[in-house]
């Protein structure tokens, strides 16, 4: 390995933190985003598997780096709410995407009401609950609901929070964070995007992977995607083939090696 990638580090791209070496990672919102600026903010939709994968990557790192991470929102529903879904996606993506900003609509009354730290157990909960198990959810609204009481529960939070769901008014808090990601990455992107350092430093879409790293692999894709944000003038490394996420919900089991699909424009293409 280069020194170039073993030399940088997350202090080498943010700048030095004083006071958190050695300290332990944290999700706790009202410690880690009212009082300075998170390390990384994280913007999301739960209607996002490759999301929910990268999530877990970051989650495995966070175990061993001190650093502090925001759960922003970035809905897939607002962010295509220009396109026919009919020409553009595969069946079922209009449900799916609609589903995930109902879900955005419930963390965002969450965090109105209880505070941002609570954002990353409810994403983790609803993550669970989506992706874990090898049920799918249906294109109707009662297994959102159903979802969204799970996830409640699990979290310890009111049930009466879960009428959030249909409440178009929390659609704004919802899109200017959409519009906030796209303005750090620019529109043709997809979930998830990560800000590194904010607020000067680099914000990306992706990285987008399938499998969930082992801890010592996802510290060193950590190290490398860091390095790629702090290259001045780095944009984009592309390939649009992809493994189907190694997740229950979509029968692949870890130790195995999802179906490879060419994707375009967010969806598995329509046509070769």
């Amino acid at each position: 390995m280069s020194a170039f990638w073993t030399s940088v580090t997350w202090n080498a791209m943010a700048g030095a933190y004083p006071g958190r070496a050695g300290s332990r990672p944290t999700i706790d919102g009202r410690r880690a985003y009212r009082g300075h600026v998170p390390d990384l903010r994280f913007y999301f939709d739960p209607a996002c598997p490759f999301a929910w994968m990268t999530s877990k990557w970051v989650r495995t790192v966070q175990r061993r780096r001190a650093y502090e991470v925001e759960w922003r929102f970035v809905s897939l529903r607002l962010l295509n709410a220009h396109v026919d879904y009919d020409a553009h996606f595969p069946a079922g993506y209009e449900a799916g995407h609609t589903a995930g900003l109902r879900l955005l609509r419930l963390a965002a009354r969450v965090r109105e009401e209880h505070g941002p730290d609570v954002v990353a157990p409810l994403y983790e909960a609803l993550g669970r609950l989506l992706y874990e198990r090898t049920e799918q959810p249906d294109e109707g609204g009662s297994r959102t609901r159903a979802i969204a009481t799970g996830a409640l529960e699990a979290v310890g939070l009111p049930a009466r929070l879960g009428t959030a769901l249909d409440d178009e008014g929390l659609d704004a808090v919802v899109r200017a964070e959409t519009d906030e990601a796209l303005a750090l990455t620019g529109k043709d992107v997809g979930t998830p995007i990560l800000h590194f350092a904010p607020p000067e430093g680099t914000a990306l879409f992706g990285p987008v992977i399938s499998r969930l790293p082992a801890e010592d692999e996802a510290v060193a894709l950590w190290d490398h995607v860091v390095a790629l944000a702090a290259f001045p003038g780095f944009a984009e490394l592309k390939r649009s083939l992809r493994e189907r996420p190694q997740l229950p919900s979509f029968g692949v089991r870890t130790g195995e090696v999802g179906l490879v699909e060419d994707w375009h424009g967010g969806s598995r293409r329509l046509k070769r």
